[in-house]
């Protein structure tokens, strides 16, 4: 296998299928059973997910809440979320962990990173909710932060597009793909990868990311195989 320790972000808007807000279940159930298939052949797995088909704490103010408190209620969606993939995950029969930014007792653990690092190391799948704990913060930056404490080989970004394009492949069909990018060149073309602080995180640390889209059976696990899928930044 060419990663043993992964990162794996996805978006809490991806979780809606088709449906235009919530979680679709169907979809939730085949991202896990994506996740035990690698998790089944020794690869150990972390994974930040956002919270945005709930709620957006960056569109708060537009409804009149303060950013501060819209961020922690935007942090909330993703304890949802992350609460429901570790439902599915252990219907399967996978050991996992939920690590919270900030404490809530009767649902989760804190985030200690010693700790996350021992729970991977047990073959306990660990997923991170409550962003950091922190508002102004993303659960980009969440996924490469975190990615770095525990000493993950590599970020995994699963959207429901195949990688990184020169504009928005819905919106343009012009849009051109890239198979590789240096961090330099993604950041010179103001390529939308993730936000900035994620970004210059996994940057100055050497950390690669790869996005791909998550929807096609198969991605995660080829990609944990080798297989050239979806856009290295590096």
């Amino acid at each position: 296998m060419k990663y043993s320790r992964i990162l794996l972000k996805l978006s809490g808007e991806a979780l809606m299928g088709g449906k235009g807000f919530g979680i679709d279940s169907n979809l939730i159930e085949k991202y896990s059973r994506e996740i035990k298939n690698i998790h089944d052949e020794g690869i150990e797995i972390a994974v930040v997910i956002g919270g945005g088909n709930i709620y957006r704490g960056i569109e708060a103010e537009e409804s009149g809440i303060n950013r501060v408190q819209g961020d922690y209620m935007g942090m909330l969606a993703t304890l949802i979320n992350s609460m429901a993939l570790q439902s599915h995950l252990e219907k399967l029969g996978c050991d996992t962990r939920l690590m919270s930014g900030f404490n809530i007792d009767q649902v989760c653990e804190p985030f200690i990173r010693r700790r996350a690092i021992r729970h991977l190391e047990k073959r306990r799948i660990v997923i991170f909710g409550a962003g950091l704990g922190k508002p102004y913060f993303t659960t980009d930056s969440t996924a490469s932060l975190r990615a770095i404490e525990i000493e993950a080989n590599i970020v995994l970004k699963g959207t429901r597009v195949d990688g990184v394009y020169s504009a928005d492949p819905e919106k343009d069909k012009n849009a051109v793909k890239f198979d590789e990018l240096s961090f330099s060149e993604a950041y010179e073309k103001n390529l939308n990868i993730m936000d900035m602080t994620a970004f210059t995180l996994c940057k100055e640390n050497s950390l690669p990311i790869i996005v791909f889209d998550m929807n096609k059976p198969g991605n995660l696990s080829n990609l944990i195989k080798g297989k050239k899928i979806g856009t290295l930044i590096y």
